[in-house]
């Protein structure tokens, strides 16, 4: 069951520059540079069965989105993959959502911040169905947002960064007071993009359909997706995809560390089904997660 408390009033460990605090005391100041100009950059990952997935992937990805703002982590792969395995243990977690966060700090005001000291913490916690079960069941109804996500000249869009994240916030909200679970995002130039924190999948004579992630992460899980799928011998074609296609095609889903493998029911006026292809490859994938980590 995930935890309802407030997320500054826990119990447990926080690793944070280097040593496990309390939970409650893992805390920065107000003029921290990151709070004022967004400069930090994050990761999500899950533990399964007391093992991160990809876990290496996730740091090696936090140090370049990092490098993206111009901010290099004091911390090397090899450490905070070893510093992710220290919060899991301390915390006696097997099961975990994970979130290593890296900023810049309060030694400098202003857009300038060469002066200001990194850092970096990392949390976990128990989170389960990151749309609830039900969604699993009957596939997640979204909304069309009015926000799209931005071209790859206007911000480092290769990067995890908190910034970025700022109308997935918007865009969510506003699903959400609608009645909606999520949001469906286009990009610039109105292709489909995204969920607000998730990638897209679309399925249409059993072949895999999929933006091609060019103002918008790669998301690991999307890569581990598609590597499953070409295993059974599903074509997967990354590519533009227009709205007017949606009718076009019979499932869909979204991929992510925390959605996992979500199937989607509607988008703004197109309907899916929760079909067996959907279905397949999100046990496929938490299989493979499972698998991977019983044989560490």
């Amino acid at each position: 069951m995930t935890d309802q408390r407030s997320y500054d009033d826990r119990d447990g460990l926080i690793w944070f520059d280097g040593e496990l605090v309390p939970w409650r005391e893992a805390n920065v100041h107000v003029l921290t540079h990151a709070l004022h100009y967004a400069s930090s950059v994050f990761e999500g990952q899950r533990a399964y069965g007391g093992e991160i997935f990809k876990l290496t992937e996730h740091s090696e990805r936090l140090k370049r989105s990092a490098q993206l703002l111009d901010f290099e982590i004091p911390w090397s792969v090899e450490q905070i993959d070893a510093a992710c395995r220290e919060v899991l243990h301390a915390n006696d977690m097997a099961d975990a959502y994970m979130r290593p966060l890296a900023w810049r700090g309060s030694e400098q005001m202003g857009v300038s911040a060469q002066k200001s000291k990194i850092h970096l913490a990392i949390a976990a916690w128990h989170w389960g169905a990151y749309f609830g079960e039900e969604a699993i069941r009957k596939g997640l109804r979204l909304d069309i947002s009015k926000w799209r996500r931005p071209a790859p000249y206007t911000a480092p869009t290769e990067s995890k960064a908190s910034g970025l994240y700022m109308i997935c916030t918007l865009a969510r909200h506003s699903a959400q007071a609608k009645g909606y679970d999520d949001a469906l995002m286009f990009d610039w130039r109105g292709q489909v993009a995204e969920g607000t924190g998730a990638n897209a999948f679309f399925v249409r004579d059993g072949a895999l359909h999929t933006p091609v992630p060019d103002c918008f992460l790669n998301g690991i899980t999307r890569q581990t997706v598609i590597e499953l799928a070409r295993r059974r011998g599903i074509e997967v074609v990354e590519r533009a995809i227009w709205p007017e296609e949606l009718e076009s095609f019979e499932q869909f889903f979204l991929t992510g560390s925390a959605a996992e493998v979500t199937p989607v029911a509607e988008a703004g006026p197109w309907r899916f089904e929760v079909g067996d292809l959907t279905l397949q490859l999100r046990k496929d994938y938490l299989d493979l997660a499972n698998r991977r980590n019983s044989n560490s």
